[in-house]
């Protein structure tokens, strides 16, 4: 079968190392190159129709920060090799290398909400045969890549059996704490899809099962806090956790492995 993109790259097996590989594709939502960083999981058994975990990062990042600051891949092998978790595949995503961070939504002509929610499943399926159309699909990121993984799971909740999220910024009015960016340049026709909650309560009778937390110290608490009143409010079913921590790559690198446990969960 012909693929969707006009070109792709794909790392060679014999330069790879603990299960990484790279993607790039070329992509008309992002009129132009993406790239996904994967972790495909060692394992001795024959497997197929892998679960997919979309993992995103935030401001400042690529698709390497997930792997080199916070060892996804070596959390998610630890716990296949304990057999806490099932075998899965980790997607980490560049977010389309917009400014200081494109927020995974739709501006300047580029779709970098699609690139997530369509591109970015397309291409693992195509370059990765334990994942098939049957696969699983999940999503979750930090900061804001929470803030992509809560809003493009509970705006497409017919493709994801779980959604999570690490610190996430909840509106995109806090995207004024991270970017030099100005707000106008990130406004959306439809204002919904500039706020988590108005999200989900626009889709709330369809959502697949929702995780998300903070640091008690992170800047980003007291708005994390008030999605989890809402969402209380209006009676979304959802887990809101709170932990020790910061705004920083310690906390996001314990945790995940509360991501991983929960998507395993719901398998």
């Amino acid at each position: 079968m012909p693929s969707k993109f006009k070109t792709t790259e794909i790392s060679d097996p014999q330069f790879e190392q603990n299960g990484l590989r790279f993607i790039t594709v070329k992509t008309p939502h992002l009129k132009g190159r993406g790239d996904i960083c994967l972790f495909v999981p060692e394992t001795t058994k024959t497997l197929s129709d892998l679960p997919l975990v979309i993992l995103m990062h935030g401001v400042y990042g690529s698709a390497w920060c997930w792997s080199m600051k916070a060892g996804a891949h070596l959390t998610a092998q630890k716990l296949i090799s304990a057999v806490k978790i099932q075998p899965m595949v980790i997607a980490m995503p560049s977010d389309g290398l917009w400014g200081d961070g494109s927020a995974y939504l739709s501006h300047h002509s580029r779709n970098f909400e699609k690139w997530i929610a369509e591109d970015v499943t397309t291409a693992v399926r195509e370059n990765i045969p334990l994942v098939t159309e049957k696969s699983p699909l999940f999503i979750a990121g930090l900061s804001m890549g929470g803030f992509g993984a809560l809003r493009i799971g509970a705006k497409y909740p017919e493709k994801f059996r779980a959604i999570s999220g690490h610190s996430s910024i909840t509106s995109l009015q806090q995207m004024k704490l991270f970017v030099e960016e100005p707000l106008s340049d990130y406004k959306q026709e439809n204002p919904v899809d500039e706020d988590i909650f108005k999200t989900m309560q626009s889709n709330q009778n369809q959502l697949p099962p929702i995780r998300f937390d903070c640091g008690k110290n992170d800047l980003l608490i007291e708005h994390n806090r008030l999605l989890h009143q809402q969402l209380e409010q209006e009676n979304i079913p959802h887990i809101y956790e709170e932990f020790e921590g910061e705004h920083s790559w310690d906390y996001w690198q314990k945790h995940l492995e509360d991501t991983l446990l929960f998507f395993n969960a719901q398998l």
